[in-house]
């Protein structure tokens, strides 16, 4: 297998658009996820020996921005008993500086009767998320909205895969119930 070299010189202009859409969807703030992406950088050229070349650049710095994201969400849950997951994101056109986002098209451009519908919808999943018991409403955030893969989730619960689908099945049956009556 052929050596692969990294090249942290290009990762701004190769990879940050790609992690910070990664990360505007999974935490629904740009401070965060600007924060979020820059701690991802600093990790992998701290890290940057550890390369191995098994995978390409950007693939590697992904898996080093999950596990960021994965801290982010667990020192909010030690520092306030659980997370929050903000479903809207609200531009910020007075922001200062040429950051990121600046150069990413919008996929949150939406017309004012979207955007209301958005939000509605927002605060439905809110509520009807915090209706379940607390182990579903945990394992569906971590499922469905985080995307966070099955085995980080048994590991991070100490559940078994079986017994993950069950809790998942059985949230988004109670979710797709409170949803059909608080929102359509």
């Amino acid at each position: 297998m052929p050596e692969h070299k990294i090249n942290p010189n290009q990762w701004i202009d190769l990879y940050s658009d790609y992690l910070f859409n990664y990360t505007i969807s999974r935490v629904s703030d740009k401070v965060i996820a600007q924060d979020l992406v820059q701690d991802t950088f600093f990790a992998g050229l701290k890290s940057m020996k550890n390369f191995k070349g098994e995978a390409s650049e950007r693939t590697w710095l992904i898996s080093i921005l999950k596990r960021k994201i994965i801290d982010h969400y667990r020192k909010i849950n030690s520092t306030k008993g659980k997370a929050e997951v903000r479903i809207n994101y609200n531009s910020d056109t007075d922001s200062e500086g040429d950051w990121l986002e600046e150069r990413v098209a919008d996929p949150f451009d939406k017309t004012a009767e979207d955007t209301i519908q958005n939000s509605e919808l927002g605060d439905a999943i809110l509520e009807c998320l915090s209706k379940l018991p607390k182990k579903q409403a945990e394992v569906f955030k971590m499922k469905t909205i985080l995307e966070y893969e099955t085995d980080v989730i048994c590991n991070e619960l100490n559940i078994t895969a079986s017994n993950l689908w069950v809790i998942i099945h059985r949230a988004r049956t109670s979710m797709a119930s409170c949803l059909e009556k608080n929102w359509f």
